[in-house]
């Protein structure tokens, strides 16, 4: 999906080798895709959808109107006969950073787009909806259909943004309003107010007891292949599929949780920079870090803000709103590393696309043992509290958590695959240019709409961003 802006955070491209779907089926897909971004914004309202906290967010009506601007401009304009643009000004104003189509407003300025009004931007995505109905009932040549698909994917990927912007945006404001109700979140199991040491005691000190091996799933390695098949929608960076060789590894079976990564701040890993890499040392100091994004130390406890509003820390949940940076510091305080990305989609190849996603509408990310009644998430293998957790002989059979909760950082940069060739014209500026200074994250979040994620996806953010639903899985050698 995503994800820095839409396109340069999240792998965004058309592969000529997709077979179209049936244009019916895609006019169901896209209506279905386009009435949920409808439905993530009913909690805002127009003031709410104006917000922008920072540069690397978006308004949400931005969102909105930019996503329909992609299938005006990369399809309706020349695609459709007799198609009317709806208004001439958009092509400059709702371009995001495609140079070849020309001039676009600098990125951090969204916010200031108060014209046009709310209301058009609904006229205008009513408007091109109709003039993809249109289209799609033409029987259009399978290069039109692959655009199309293209646009779907790209608006699932706004979708995601869409929620972690207005998470920034509700988090940067004094009243810190919640984007959902509340209701059913983790709540500590007693009354009674926990200091944030001891709230998570009995649960730190069960896991640092646990034997190495009880939290590892071996890989023996070897020669495996990467990337998409030629079969089905994938982005350009996905392709072409290719060979690597992997030395032996060993994954964490679940995400680092936050109970894990509080001891990681209890031992002054904020303070010691030996644990940092030296960029990473820079950004602590500079901007002032001491806990993952979203967290506030009381008194008396931790507590941490989210879709759900301002909330007790769960001590089981995995961490999330962690930077690269933290990612790698806590890896090396654990004397353990990331894991390549090749080693991630080779573990992931045979799992079933199950998980905590968008539509599972937990809008949080849940402990590995989280009960399927809380999401989508299978955990007919997982134990179903710490206790049980811990009462696992052996190595794990399987890794759980591979898709959904969190975006997964990997230690692998974000370059092109061998032979990875950039399509011609404007859509070629979707993921080419920006394989620099990026690093490679796997598996889709909460916000994930669950038909946008496979194993081969990669996602990709610089290593400081921490705004995104990001977590942690160790890795080792074997």
């Amino acid at each position: 999906m995503g994800i820095l802006d839409a396109e340069v955070s999240v792998a965004t491209h058309l592969s000529s080798t997709v077979k179209a779907e049936a244009g019916a089926a895609l006019w169901e897909r896209f209506q279905q895709v386009r009435s949920t971004s409808l439905h993530l914004i009913e909690p805002l309202s127009e003031e709410d959808a104006m917000l922008q906290s920072m540069p690397d967010a978006s308004p949400a009506k931005w969102h909105l109107a930019h996503t329909t601007w992609f299938f005006e401009t990369f399809i309706l304009a020349d695609r459709l006969d007799g198609y009317r643009i709806f208004d001439p000004a958009y092509r400059l104003l709702f371009n995001s950073y495609y140079k070849s189509l020309g001039g676009h407003p600098l990125r951090q300025q969204r916010g200031l787009f108060s014209r046009p009004p709310f209301s058009s931007v609904l006229r205008y995505r009513r408007h091109v909806e109709e003039g993809i109905g249109r289209l799609l009932a033409q029987s259009p040549a399978a290069e039109t259909l692959e655009l199309v698909e293209l646009g779907i994917n790209h608006e699932q990927q706004h979708q995601e943004l869409l929620l972690t912007d207005i998470l920034h945006a509700f988090w940067s404001q004094p009243l810190r309003p919640a984007y959902a109700a509340p209701e059913g979140c983790w709540q500590p199991k007693h009354a009674a107010p926990h200091r944030a040491s001891s709230i998570t005691e009995s649960i730190t000190q069960s896991i640092t007891q646990q034997a190495n091996q009880r939290r590892w799933v071996a890989h023996p390695g070897g020669t495996v292949e990467i990337g998409a098949t030629s079969h089905g929608f994938a982005f350009d960076n996905e392709r072409p599929r290719h060979a690597v060789l992997l030395l032996p590894h060993r994954l964490a079976w679940r995400l680092t949780t936050n109970a894990e990564y509080l001891e990681f701040i209890n031992d002054q890993g904020y303070q010691r920079p030996e644990l940092w890499l030296s960029d990473g040392w820079d950004t602590v100091c500079r901007e002032g870090w001491q806990a993952p994004l979203y967290w506030e130390k009381t008194e008396e406890n931790w507590i941490e803000f989210g879709l759900h509003g301002m909330n007790p820390l769960n001590p089981e949940a995995p961490v999330c709103h962690v930077s690269y940076f933290e990612a790698d510091a806590f890896a090396r305080w654990r004397h353990a590393r990331l894991p390549l990305e090749s080693e991630w989609e080779s573990a992931a190849q045979p799992r079933a696309i199950a998980g905590n996603f968008l539509e599972s509408r937990a809008l949080e990310a849940r402990p590995a043992f989280a009960s399927a009644a809380a999401g989508s998430v299978d955990v007919s293998n997982s134990p179903k509290n710490a206790a049980e957790e811990i009462a696992m002989e052996g190595r794990a059979a399987e890794e759980t958590q591979m898709f959904g909760d969190l975006w997964e950082w990997t230690a692998s940069a974000y370059l092109a695959y061998p032979h990875f060739r950039t399509a011609a014209g404007a859509v070629g500026e979707y993921n080419g240019k920006f394989m620099c200074n990026q690093f490679v994250l796997r598996g889709g979040s909460l916000a994930t709409p669950a038909s946008h994620i496979r194993a081969s996806y990669r996602n990709f953010f610089p290593p400081h961003a921490r705004w995104q639903f990001t977590g942690i899985r160790l890795a080792d050698d074997g």
